[in-house]
């Protein structure tokens, strides 16, 4: 009988293995399906690529899994109080988490289980997320049959180090040309021309109204091969719900915004607003290309800077001379220049102009012109 040790051993050797073929992102996520059930001893699975900035769920693949309940998984996921949501997973400072152990071994107080996993089936859950360098990248939900054994400690902890492992692979897919099919750039759409936007209605139910043709392509880009009942992508429904949250908690105004990828490599930036500010009313989605504010804070993540490194490199992004950046982070301008020439190394440019034209490449390509 292979042990722990050797499963583990072999479970991260697969994953770095897929790391390095630099699958389109729906293809890594199937690949990895199959190497976790098995690790994991799950029947069931999906997994979610995320914003790493905003935490917003972008993307789902799934396995093992009826498509019936994904919009109730998903007002749950935004609704409930259940604490294997992953927003609270994260908050708890985890990266693991499964229905049995926040029960404390009672999993009929998880409305989760009494909702979902009940009644299709399932026993078990265990909640991952692949969280690193300060970026929440993606996410994921495996699922044991009814009158399995619980994930045991040994289980949970080969998740940890999956989780780990996975965060890693997601972050190099937040890097300009990571995850690109073949044959595709980072362009802007020629259909549209270089100020791209997709306008789209979502009513109560979920379910598309109305769309313009660029919504519509979007749609189609986004969709995902797990059948949707009310036929809208995860990340739409996401927003749309995340929109409604805003309304009923009573924050200003009903706005909710993330950034998602495109198949192309291209950036958006997705805006929802409730319509008539009726919590359970229709909402408005606007989407268009990134702009320089919100694809930067993505390249920072993505090349594993220091948190230290992160803030000197985006005071020289806004122009500001080394002496400037010194006093203001309250450091020496050789310290900067340190923090500097490390980036430089990181990225593997030489200069400034180099290193902004590296971190802005997703929103240059948008505009349709290769970066500076």
């Amino acid at each position: 009988m292979t042990s722990f040790r050797d499963r583990g051993r072999r479970m991260l050797g697969e994953i770095d293995d897929l790391a390095a073929a630099k699958l389109p992102l729906e293809q890594f996520f199937r690949q990895l399906l199959t190497v976790l059930r098995p690790a994991l001893g799950c029947e069931a699975g999906c997994l979610h690529g995320a914003d790493p900035v905003t935490g917003f769920l972008t993307s789902t693949v799934a396995e093992g899994l009826q498509p019936t309940p994904f919009e109730h998984a998903i007002w749950l996921e935004m609704w409930s109080e259940d604490t294997t949501r992953f927003v609270d997973i994260r908050a708890a400072g985890r990266i693991v988490e499964t229905v049995h152990r926040a029960t404390g071994g009672r999993p009929e107080h998880s409305v989760r289980y009494r909702e979902l996993l009940a009644e299709y089936g399932h026993g078990d859950e265990l909640r991952m997320n692949f969280d690193v360098g300060g970026g929440l990248w993606g996410a994921a939900a495996m699922m044991r049959e009814a009158g399995s054994a619980p994930f045991g400690v040994n289980e949970q902890r080969l998740a940890e180090r999956a989780a780990r492992a996975v965060a890693a692979a997601l972050r190099d897919y937040a890097r300009p040309t990571a995850g690109i099919p073949h044959g595709q750039n980072l362009r802007a759409d020629p259909q549209h021309g270089p100020y791209w936007m997709g306008v789209a209605v979502i009513g109560p139910t979920g379910r598309l109204t109305s769309a313009d043709s660029g919504a519509r392509q979007l749609f189609e880009e986004l969709s995902e091969t797990q059948y949707r009942p009310a036929g809208v992508p995860t990340a739409l429904v996401y927003l749309s719900e995340r929109a409604r949250a805003h309304a009923t908690s009573g924050k200003a105004g009903s706005h909710a915004w993330t950034r998602l990828r495109r198949p192309n490599g291209q950036w958006l930036s997705v805006h929802a607003s409730l319509l008539d500010e009726c919590p359970r009313g229709s909402v408005a989605l606007v989407a268009q290309p990134a702009s320089p504010v919100e694809v930067i804070p993505l390249s920072l993540l993505a090349h594993r800077f220091s948190p230290r490194e992160q803030e000197v490199v985006l005071q020289a992004v806004r122009g500001l001379s080394t002496r400037d950046i010194a006093q203001r982070l309250f450091l020496s301008p050789a310290t900067v220049q340190d923090h500097l020439k490390s980036a430089f190394t990181k990225t593997g440019v030489r200069s400034r102009r180099e290193l902004v034209a590296l971190l802005a490449a997703p929103y240059n390509a948008g505009l349709g012109r290769p970066p500076a």
